[in-house]
């Protein structure tokens, strides 16, 4: 397993959730974190009383490229290398067949697909650079098997499952490994409206983290392409 010790990780959507699970979790681990997030407050807020040197907060808006490469740029200035790149920012959309429209098509994608290809073109020369560089893609056991009738979002987890494996492609010679984690439902607000399973019955985005965590930390010649993590059982293969 890799030290933390001075490694830097980004991580995107940061301020609730799935993300601020996985920031809090690398923090508790001995990562240096960069935060990105649209509200830079509750950001702030959630960092009270960590380690100022251990910790960098960024405006992260999905939509808008340029501040990507701003904070990309910022963490660098900040800590002088970056480690890791966690894209956990998404929308999720009920979108159909039936009621597809391009305005909800376009968001979706553009969160969910178009802002990660950003962030890791931005960071990529950097986790290069760092010899063991990981690339952590949030995707969704919607990006593996259809089982409902949202469209828009099952596209764009799929598209983003393609991304990984063209990353994973393209800057492998130079230590870089790109996963895509594929959970079913964690226990956040973005879930709050499902009815077939309790909170107490789905993922904890505490134990979502430490698989991301567990990634990470993994040495190049332990790489893993796609992690499915199911919270009920279902055929996978």
């Amino acid at each position: 397993m890799i030290d933390p010790c001075g490694r830097v990780v980004l991580v995107s959507g940061a301020n609730r959730g799935i993300g601020r699970g996985i920031a809090e979790y690398l923090y508790r681990a001995g990562y240096t974190v960069s935060l990105g997030a649209r509200d830079a407050r509750s950001l702030a807020a959630m960092t009270a009383g960590w380690e100022p040197d251990r910790v960098h907060l960024a405006r992260y808006e999905a939509t808008d490229w340029s501040s990507h490469a701003v904070w990309v740029e910022a963490a660098m200035a900040r800590f002088g290398r970056i480690d890791a790149l966690v894209n956990n920012a998404g929308i999720n959309s009920t979108m159909t067949i039936r009621d597809a429209n391009e305005e909800t098509l376009d968001l979706v994608w553009a969160v969910n697909c178009k802002a990660p290809l950003s962030m890791i073109k931005c960071a990529l020369p950097h986790l290069e650079a760092s010899g063991a560089g990981r690339i952590i893609n949030v995707a969704s056991l919607s990006g593996k098997r259809v089982r409902n009738n949202n469209v828009a979002y099952t596209m764009s987890k799929f598209a983003v499952r393609a991304l990984t494996h063209a990353t994973r492609r393209l800057s492998w010679d130079k230590g870089v490994r790109a996963t895509a984690v594929c959970p079913s439902f964690i226990a956040t607000d973005m879930t709050a409206e499902v009815k077939s399973l309790r909170a107490d019955q789905m993922i904890a985005p505490e134990d979502f983290a430490t698989l991301v965590g567990t990634i990470i930390a993994l040495p190049n010649t332990a790489s893993v392409a796609e992690l499915l993590v199911n919270c009920v059982l279902e055929d996978m293969v």
